[in-house]
């Protein structure tokens, strides 16, 4: 039988069992350096987001990136956060990036980071929705730097006051968006309800948990008996986190964020979804529907390039996604897209 991403995971958890009081009050916790800023609810246990500090290497793949990520979680990916960079005429907006769930930003974009900035960009990005277990973030915050397991809602927040510090930092009226898996949501969150609408020109998101998951129906299951009234999602909770359990399909939250239409008027929105991806599924519903002075492209990463089989981690690390992503932010400048083989699980080509 293939492992999967969860199977993988469900077996780093069980063996790190045995430090999880050291490690989720120490390295899930810590900040050294990084300017905190909480999540706006009052609570003391609320998330937290952090300024990712000391670039790290350039990555070609998932997997190297996710080893390095554990060993410094708070990494910011290359290229990233020159507070000094001025947008150019040529590229006005500058780039935020957004991680998705037990994520941080090193392990999500220390790829294409690096090629973004080359490209004449400022890029920015940081660590957002910083729980520990004990505090509602499920069992990822066990290992470090897994982080976006906070409510969506208070990372909405948090991304909110990121981008004004961004925008006060360049001078610029608005900025482009790159989102993985739950930077999707948690970006519309941010636009449609937490002050972010008429700040962001451009979002590219790839593999974004837009509609919610079935996770391959176990997803879709445990919302079916939950609004039977047996709250199992309620139950799992405790161990996969506050914001896996909003990230189930048909949750409120999803009722609330997409109520009035997928989208904010004013935005451009590139949407990349895998046939592959085994968290994000069906991978259909990533894709938005255009609402007024809205534009969509929805792209799956497939069409024209078969020998792309990028998962829901490694189409961050895929030649192909990237290129969109260049295409997306500057067409003029890259109009072509890029097809090479990028195995599953792996990324990079199939090289560590």
């Amino acid at each position: 039988m293939r492992p999967t991403t969860r199977s993988i995971g469900r077996f780093v958890f069980a063996s790190a069992t045995a430090c999880a009081v050291a490690l989720s009050t120490g390295a899930a916790t810590a900040d050294p350096g990084s300017a905190d800023s909480g999540s706006g609810t009052g609570s003391a246990t609320a998330s937290t987001a952090s300024d990712a500090i000391g670039e790290g290497p350039e990555m070609t793949s998932f997997l190297g990136a996710f080893g390095y990520g554990l060993l410094h979680p708070d990494s910011a990916p290359p290229g990233a956060n020159n507070w000094n960079c001025k947008p150019s005429a040529e590229h006005p907006q500058p780039v935020v990036l957004v991680h998705g769930t037990w994520l941080n930003t090193y392990d999500s974009f220390s790829f294409l980071s690096p090629q973004i900035a080359r490209a004449g960009f400022c890029v920015f990005a940081f660590n957002f929705g910083r729980e520990t277990p004990l505090s509602g973030g499920g069992l990822g915050p066990i290992l470090p730097g897994r982080y976006g397991v906070g409510p969506m809602e208070d990372s909405a927040r948090q991304l909110g006051q990121f981008v004004d510090r961004v925008l006060a930092a360049t001078g610029a009226p608005s900025v482009d968006i790159v989102a993985h898996s739950q930077g999707g949501p948690v970006t519309t969150q941010y636009m449609k309800f937490e002050g972010g609408q008429g700040k962001v020109a451009k979002v590219i998101s790839f593999g974004a948990t837009n509609h919610g998951t079935s996770l391959l129906g176990i997803a879709s299951l445990g919302r079916f008996i939950t609004n039977l009234g047996i709250d199992i999602l309620g139950f799992y909770q405790p161990f996969i986190g506050q914001a896996n359990t909003e990230q189930a399909v048909g949750s409120p939250f999803y009722a609330k964020l997409n109520a009035d239409g997928d989208t904010v008027p004013g935005v451009d929105y590139t949407v990349v979804g895998t046939t592959h991806d085994e968290i994000s599924n069906p991978y259909e519903w990533t894709f938005l529907t255009p609402g007024p002075e809205a534009g969509v492209q929805n792209i799956t990463l497939q069409t024209d390039c078969p020998e792309d089989v990028s998962d829901h981690l490694t189409i961050m690390y895929s030649p192909r996604a990237a290129s969109i992503v260049l295409r997306a932010l500057d067409p003029a400048a890259h109009p072509d897209l890029v097809c090479a083989f990028n195995p599953w699980m792996i990324g990079g080509g199939g090289h560590l």
